[in-house]
């Protein structure tokens, strides 16, 4: 939190962590690896599969989430505890109550309730962000329908909004946007926006 907070490379800063060394030392490959460990995480990602994904043995590949989770308990007992409510409930929740009911969970067959498992742990984060992009969608599109007619929200990918603007409209609707998707929700962190412009999506990435 406090990284997010301060603008922090939140990878790097796990690198540091996990593979103890100083902020300042951390490498590009170090910080690539404890990207995919961030990412993994919260799908539930298993040794091997975080193995094939950095091309490296299996026991680093598990040497490097017990590390992760050695150095970030809170984020280990979360993940157990979606996991739990999951298997009590038969649903997970996302921060503002939408459901995902998960009956893998309570399969008889080993490899669909890891499967349930790992979507227990993963269905509150990405359900919550779905939620968030498509609260900020709604508070944009009603703005730029009442003042902004002429510009159209026509695409949502990811965490992505695409929109197309009038020139002479594009300052004001960058901040229209802006203001639209970091106050769609109130977290413990903020939510922070990168507003690019081009001709089309490719030069606008």
């Amino acid at each position: 939190i406090e990284a997010f907070r301060e603008g922090l490379d939140i990878h790097k800063i796990t690198a540091s962590k996990v593979f103890n060394v100083p902020l300042s030392e951390v490498t590009k490959e170090q910080r690539g690896n404890a990207k995919a460990v961030n990412f993994g995480v919260i799908y539930g990602m298993s040794g091997f599969g975080l193995a094939d994904e950095l091309h490296i043995s299996r026991r680093d590949a598990e040497r490097y989430i017990k590390d992760y989770f050695d150095k970030h308990q809170a984020v280990k007992k979360y993940m157990d505890e979606q996991v739990e409510a999951a298997k009590q409930l038969g649903f997970t929740t996302t921060v503002l109550g939408r459901r995902r009911y998960i009956n893998e969970i309570h399969s008889p067959n080993r490899m669909t309730r890891n499967l349930g498992e790992r979507l227990a742990m993963n269905s509150p984060i990405q359900g919550t962000a779905a939620d968030i992009i498509k609260i900020a969608m709604n508070k944009v599109y009603t703005a730029l329908k009442k003042e902004y007619p002429e510009s159209k929200l026509i695409l949502q990918v990811h965490d992505e909004l695409i929109f197309d603007v009038p020139e002479e409209e594009v300052e004001l609707m960058k901040e229209l946007v802006t203001e639209g998707m970091t106050k769609a929700m109130t977290l413990d962190v903020p939510l922070t926006v990168e507003c690019n412009i081009g001709k089309n999506w490719y030069e606008a990435k």
